[in-house]
């Protein structure tokens, strides 16, 4: 196999065109095999398998930067550059990274988890070398929707007036996570190849610089004249006028037109758009015939294609329901999504309601401003968007809807733990971010019936703006006391007796009234953790009680208080970052204020530090926040 020869982007630089497509074909059965057992980015990467063996044979990496974005299309690139075999541990704990990151490789100038950033990073590079006097080339590398993104166009804005040696490569696969949408995507299919104006551009170009003395003189006629004929190729295309040269759109599964290409451009003084056109899944049919699918995707049947199935209800899929449901009942609500229809389960309401229904592209700032828009004119919009990506939108949120009250839903998946993903998206700030914001309701779930009822509170119970987050996890078994009507400000106490009652009724109440008893104050999304650490204590004879807290913000001080002073210990068990969260707060209330008996209080949250690759039971039992390590902080607070 020729891929065991490669060991570094040198290796492929003499390759034969029979051996560059026989080591396309080992790429692509690598990674199949590899995201068939681990889950990944399957469809992204396998349609720039070509893309990326072009750059690394014509550009000399890291010599000359390759900033990827998103990068999680970075697969092949790993694999070029010395981690084919490390790379059947991408994903895992202690494995390598499904993203760049620095740390892996001299060959990853960026930690790249999020979307539209490269040109914007790869400038910023480019100018430090400059100043270095360093003359190297830097390629970012933009799609799979990337482009759709605002960053990215901030980015272009300033780098066609500075950027001398940058080549932005455009990777059009018409994909993002979902199809892509937006006028930037239809105007990228209009653009069209004009490799004929370069070649004659260059042309005039060589002739008038070998005529002495006139080749001064007649300079500003000849701009005029390659104006003129560049506005005859290029009618409306916004990366000439932003001071691009533009060369596309080029086949990009034919190696040696893009190598062509890129060694034309690594000669341009001038910063250059080469944009390319590729088929997302390429080469593995089931990815091609469905990208989206394969987009992220867990384990799979590589023979078959078949993506494995599970009987229980995600709190995603419940989402999308009740979001059908609301849609049925309430004709204002509207549904809004950056570019992750599916993910975050929004696929089902766009069907029914596509009036109602806005993808907004990789553009969670304006998702969010947006909705405050129809918060003007009347609609009640529910912004989906996944809690890491929430990031992006915080001054959207504090300026565009908070500040002027306006009754929006953001609904926030994958909060806490996400798995496999590493630490670009974890879920564990949008606590410390958001609650200190005026006027924001903020709620956290534990059940399907717990989501259910605070989506339908969040609707038609309040007004205002509400955030509401949830986990990337099937929803937990029901327990009755999440049917409880909401009562804002207030949680959801769930006694022993309720889950577990043949352990509690074993013991007798004269017996129970010696036992010590704990109260967990949990956020939803880590509420099945709690419900499984509480189970142990009470074979261990401790009585542990658990308040799910459906409410960070407004919280209900007296009532927390008074339901608090029966117990002879508290653990607040938050899966967002301690600085800043849930805990701290309750902590220092309780503190403030005293209890009956003054019981031990103790906080377990996210430490200060970013958090690596794992499942969610190793990113939890890293933390600190596994069910064994409930257990025995239970202990330490009750002595």
């Amino acid at each position: 196999m020729i891929l065991h020869s490669i060991h570094s982007p040198e290796d492929i630089k003499s390759l034969s065109k029979k051996s560059l497509k026989s080591l396309t074909s080992e790429i692509r059965s690598k990674i199949i095999e590899v995201v068939g057992k681990n889950g990944g980015h399957l469809a992204s990467n396998l349609g720039v398998v070509e893309l990326t063996i072009a750059l690394h044979k014509v550009f000399n990496s890291p010599k000359d930067a390759i900033v990827w974005d998103v990068s999680h299309q970075c697969y092949p690139h790993k694999i070029l550059t010395g981690r084919c075999e490390e790379f059947s541990t991408v994903r895992l704990k202690d494995g390598i990274s499904g993203f760049t990151k620095i740390r892996e490789s001299e060959h990853d100038y960026f930690d790249a988890g999020h979307a539209s950033s490269s040109i914007s990073s790869a400038l910023g590079l480019l100018a430090s070398w400059k100043i270095q006097g360093r003359n190297d080339k830097v390629i970012a590398v933009i799609g799979d929707g990337a482009l759709t993104g605002g960053m990215a166009f901030e980015g272009l804005s300033h780098a066609g007036q500075l950027a001398e040696n940058l080549i932005v490569v455009v990777n059009d696969n018409q994909m993002s996570i979902d199809k892509n949408v937006g006028s930037f995507s239809r105007y990228l299919s209009r653009l069209t190849f004009t490799c004929t104006y370069h070649g004659f551009r260059h042309t005039v170009d060589r002739i008038i610089d070998r005529i002495p003395y006139f080749n001064t003189r007649i300079g500003k006629l000849v701009f005029r004249f390659k104006r003129g004929i560049k506005g005859l190729f290029l009618t409306n295309n916004l990366f000439v006028d932003l001071g691009f040269e533009y060369v596309g759109p080029l086949d990009g599964h034919d190696i040696e037109a893009m190598v062509k290409v890129f060694e034309k451009a690594k000669r341009i003084p001038r910063p250059v758009v080469i944009h390319v056109v590729t088929k997302k899944g390429k080469g593995y049919s089931p990815a091609e015939n469905n990208p989206s699918a394969f987009h992220g995707v867990g384990p799979f049947n590589t023979s078959e294609g078949l993506v494995e199935k599970f009987d229980n209800l995600s709190f995603t899929e419940n989402f999308s329901n009740k979001m059908v449901e609301l849609g049925s009942r309430n004709g204002k609500i509207a549904a809004i999504t950056a570019a992750m229809s599916k993910g975050t389960g929004l696929d089902a309401f766009s069907r029914k309601y596509p009036e109602r229904f806005f993808d907004v592209g990789i553009a969670e700032e304006h998702a969010v401003t947006f909705a405050g828009g129809l918060c003007a004119g009347g609609l009640v919009p529910v912004v989906a968007i996944y809690s890491t990506f929430i990031q992006r939108s915080v001054d959207q949120i504090i300026e565009d809807i908070a500040l002027q009250n306006r009754h929006c839903i953001i609904a926030l998946d994958r909060a806490g733990a996400v798995p496999s993903d590493g630490e670009t998206h974890q879920g564990i700030f949008d606590i410390s971010l958001l609650r200190s914001i005026p006027n924001i309701k903020f709620l956290t779930v534990a059940t399907k019936t717990d989501m259910d009822l605070c989506l339908d509170y969040a609707v038609d119970g309040t007004d205002g703006p509400v955030v509401i987050r949830w986990p990337k996890m099937t929803c937990p078994t029901e327990l009755e006391s999440f049917s409880n009507p909401v009562e804002e400000g207030r949680g959801v106490l769930v006694t022993c007796d309720e889950y577990s009652p043949s352990v509690a009724g074993q013991y007798a109440e004269n017996s129970r009234l010696s036992m010590k008893k704990i109260l967990f104050v949990c956020t939803g999304s880590i509420f099945a953790e709690t419900l499984t650490a509480c189970r142990s204590l009470l074979m261990d004879g401790i009585v542990s009680d658990i308040y799910s807290l459906r409410f960070l913000k407004p919280f209900d001080e007296k009532h927390f208080l008074e339901l608090a002073s029966g117990y002879d210990g508290i653990l607040c068990v938050e899966d967002g970052v301690k600085i800043g969260g849930a805990g701290e707060y309750i902590e220092g209330l309780v503190k403030k204020n005293g209890l009956q008996g003054n019981p031990g209080i103790k906080v377990l949250a996210f430490p200060d530090r970013f958090v690596s690759n794992g499942s969610r039971m190793q990113i939890l039992e890293d933390a600190g926040l596994g069910p064994d390590d409930l257990c025995r902080a239970a202990k330490e607070i009750l002595g």
